[in-house]
């Protein structure tokens, strides 16, 4: 029923738009022509793009953590360990979301913000085309590799058949998957962040209504997980495409989809930073899986329950992560708008108000992690008592500087939304790639498994310090220093 409701508001959405401008006046109140992004308080602007972010975001994870939730219950161990196997893939997935959805929104802004209204539409069009594509050809190559590719993300043999049965499902919804995250974005772009959450949300509510009926109901297990995860992708993705066929701000003409190498490419320069942030979580998450099965099996742990734990731990960070990305993503065209209009003053606000508020957030996820590790495991089913020792210890250090990781995300999404997608770029890449990895590489090879809980905190301490020392740069300069 929600579904239906949400598609009849994005047909009939445009006219009523049409309708509140044409007039000029909004229940009797005069309305202002120019955009709300130049002029309303950014307090306001940030919680009413911020929000629907966050839930969106939210959501989002909702699919991976749902699944893990009926999988661990219903399985097992094997079951969890199957799911951070096959992470990897759905992590490619939203870094081509987020290369196409974040490029588009912020070249449309941009566009917007210079008053180039008649080319905006372009790069709507282009980047809801290129996502498509892109989204056919890694579930076509991931289909016709996937043993070979699971085993080199680590899977150990005992792993492998629950990893294969999962993915060669959801590997079909990898269009649907690219499309609802980064169609999200361009929405989104549209003043519509309410939308972009009701898209996310009734993708999630599928997919957790039918994993209780195809796992505990039909005892369907990873098939049934799988299964539920794509349907709720597939209607969250119809839901996008509705919405772009009704755009408000421009409309968006068939030759607006039809890809041009100069508008793709200035798209995918500015999406360039959050999606090597991505890329650079899945060659890491990789070398983890890898790692933890190596010195796992050194260990009293076994191969297994390292990577179902890393896991795990994965997926809870993911919801403290969206909080922090939910909020750099509404403040993506507050940023994009005003600077591309010259209001420094705005952005350098905006910026700072996005940073207060991401800090309390993580200082609140690092008392939750250090004081209930294990409470939080347990959601994910029962184990043996080595799993949770393991767990518990890996909770506690893997993440002790999880109450820095909002400097990171934040910023370099901040360079991106201005144009400087070098920076961004830069920065994005210095806690996974530049720290993390190598660290990774180094630190077991003295400390064994206890390596790898180390090689977080250090990596995320230094990366904050990093990022601190470019924004103070930015904000020195003349722009910036004035306002």
């Amino acid at each position: 029923m929600c579904f239906f409701i949400c598609v009849f508001l994005l047909v009939n959405q445009r006219n009523l738009c049409k309708i509140k401008w044409k007039r000029g006046y909004i229940y009797g109140k005069e309305i202002r022509s120019d955009n709300p992004l130049g002029y309303v308080p950014e307090n306001k602007l940030l919680r009413q793009f911020a929000i629907p972010s966050i839930i969106a975001m939210l959501v989002s994870s909702l699919y991976n953590i749902v699944d893990q939730f009926f999988i661990g219950n219903a399985v097992g161990e094997l079951g969890n360990a199957a799911t951070n196997i096959a992470f990897p893939l759905n992590t490619s997935c939203v870094a081509i979301a987020l290369l196409m959805g974040i490029g588009g929104a912020s070249t449309f802004n941009l566009s917007m913000g210079r008053g180039d209204s008649k080319g905006a539409g372009k790069y709507i069009g282009n980047s809801a085309t290129v996502m498509l594509v892109l989204g056919v050809v890694l579930s076509a190559v991931t289909l016709l590799f996937l043993a070979p590719l699971l085993r080199f993300f680590g899977s150990p043999e005992e792993v492998l058949p629950y990893a294969m049965e999962y993915t060669r499902i959801t590997a079909l919804g990898f269009p649907f998957l690219i499309l609802s995250t980064g169609g999200g974005h361009l929405v989104r772009a549209d003043g519509s962040p309410k939308m972009t959450m009701a898209i996310n949300i009734v993708g999630a509510v599928v997919n957790t209504v039918l994993d209780a009926i195809f796992v505990f109901g039909f005892g369907w297990g990873m098939t049934g997980a799988a299964a539920a995860t794509v349907i709720g992708q597939v209607i969250a993705s119809i839901m996008v495409i509705v919405y772009l066929s009704h755009y408000k701000t421009v409309p968006l003409h068939r030759d607006a989809f039809l890809p041009k190498a100069e508008v793709v490419l200035w798209v995918v320069s500015l999406g360039a930073a959050p999606c090597f942030n991505q890329l650079a979580m899945m060659l890491v998450q990789i070398v983890l899986n890898r790692t933890l099965k190596y010195y796992g099996g050194l260990s009293i742990y076994g191969e297994s329950i390292p990577i179902a734990c890393s896991g795990i731990i994965a997926k809870v960070s993911m919801i403290v992560m969206a909080f922090v990305i939910g909020i750099s993503q509404g403040l993506q065209p507050i940023v994009s708008f005003n600077y591309g209009a010259k209001k420094y003053g705005r952005v350098k606000k905006s910026y700072f108000m996005a940073i207060r508020i991401s800090a309390v957030i993580c200082v609140i996820s690092f008392v939750l992690f250090q004081a209930f590790p294990r409470q939080i495991i347990s959601i994910f089913g029962n184990g043996s008592e080595l799993y949770f020792d393991f767990g518990v210890n890996f909770f506690r250090k893997y993440l002790f500087f999880i109450c820095l990781c909002f400097m990171q995300p934040i910023s370099a999404n901040f360079f991106t939304a201005i144009g400087k997608p070098k920076k961004g770029i830069f920065m994005s890449l210095t806690r996974q790639i530049i720290f993390l990895l190598p660290l990774l590489l180094i630190l077991p090879r003295f400390m064994g498994i206890d390596g790898v809980m180390y090689a977080g905190p250090i990596a995320d301490l230094v990366a904050t310090i990093v990022c601190i020392i470019l924004v103070v740069l930015e904000m020195r300069r003349p722009e910036f220093a004035k306002n």
